[in-house]
């Protein structure tokens, strides 16, 4: 069988396509995230580490005995925390966006590991939980619910950037604060709100890998979504929508990979697969970024009274 009809093959598969919405769910959720927070003007460089809270917050909770929705809830409420403080540190002090951001990706990550280590001291392998089941529902692929609650957190989002007076608001303090301000609103606390909302996204993003994806909670387990949501949040030119087709097209690449390799039966070094989603994604990236049209009060402090 030659290349293109293994490919072929792959693509008809339907469950390739259950595998890349399922590996796409992270990167819709945190894409959403980071896509409220930088349309207010504010740069959240601290994804990593709110996706890595957010993922053992999650877990914790249903392994200390709460219902799995109790365990969403409880990752989203310690993502919003962590987006509290980057947003205290960035919009009414002024401090640097990236700095502050990194900063929020160290203190999540650390204190992720530090809790677990505290609470199970002597696991020498990560305990498990029963996640979310699939659902099957009628003329759709089989998922758990938090992949269905991420596409329609797309509409959601979408509609209220777009459709709704809070929308206007973010929208505007992130393009222009000055005219915001003029209009009575309050841009310090529009865009602290914002990156609170953003930042509960992340803690999704996170608690769908330990409450969905997997059923335990190890170390690196974000192993770098957090930075490719940021990229695709540029990728969406800073659109719902656009990001849904971004995290898709980046599962479709990771999915892709994994059964090459396999295909493959070891011809090729397995290196070779693993490089192909992020060189097809940073070639997608270069295409789109050139025309992108961000919003231009993105990482640009603001104090009230100045124009």
């Amino acid at each position: 069988m030659d290349f293109l009809s293994i490919i072929l093959d792959i693509l008809l598969s339907a469950a390739f396509w259950t595998a890349v919405l399922r590996i796409a769910t992270p990167y819709v959720l945190g894409t959403l995230g980071e896509l409220v927070c930088e349309r207010a003007g504010v740069l959240n460089l601290g994804i990593e580490g709110i996706m890595t809270l957010g993922a053992m917050a999650g877990w914790m909770a249903v392994y200390q005995g709460a219902d799995l929705w109790t365990g969403v809830l409880v990752a989203a409420a310690c993502g919003a925390l962590l987006g509290l403080l980057h947003a205290a540190l960035t919009v009414p002090l002024g401090l640097s966006q990236h700095v502050t951001g990194i900063g929020v990706t160290l203190l999540g990550t650390s204190l992720s590991y530090f809790v677990y280590r505290l609470v199970l001291p002597q696991a020498s392998t990560p305990p498990t939980i029963v996640p979310f089941q699939p659902l099957d529902l009628p003329g759709a692929f089989a998922q758990t619910p938090l992949t269905y609650l991420a596409l329609a957190l797309v509409g959601v989002v979408a509609y209220a950037l777009y459709r709704t007076p809070v929308g206007l608001a973010v929208r505007m303090v992130g393009e222009h604060p000055a005219a915001a301000e003029a209009q009575g609103l309050n841009v310090t606390a529009i865009r602290i709100g914002a990156v609170m909302a953003g930042s509960a996204l992340m803690g999704l993003a996170g608690a769908f890998l330990t409450l969905s994806a997997f059923n335990a909670f190890f170390f690196n387990m974000v192993n770098g979504r957090g930075w490719i949501c940021i990229a695709l949040v540029v990728f969406a030119s800073w659109r719902p929508g656009k990001a849904l087709l971004g995290a898709l097209l980046f599962a479709l690449f990771d999915a892709l990979q994994l059964r090459l390799q396999q295909a493959s039966g070891g011809v090729l070094p397995y290196q070779l697969f693993l490089m192909m989603p992020y060189l097809l994604s940073i070639l997608a990236l270069v295409l789109v970024a050139r025309r992108a049209s961000y919003p231009r009060a993105l990482m640009i402090p603001y104090r009230k009274g100045e124009r």
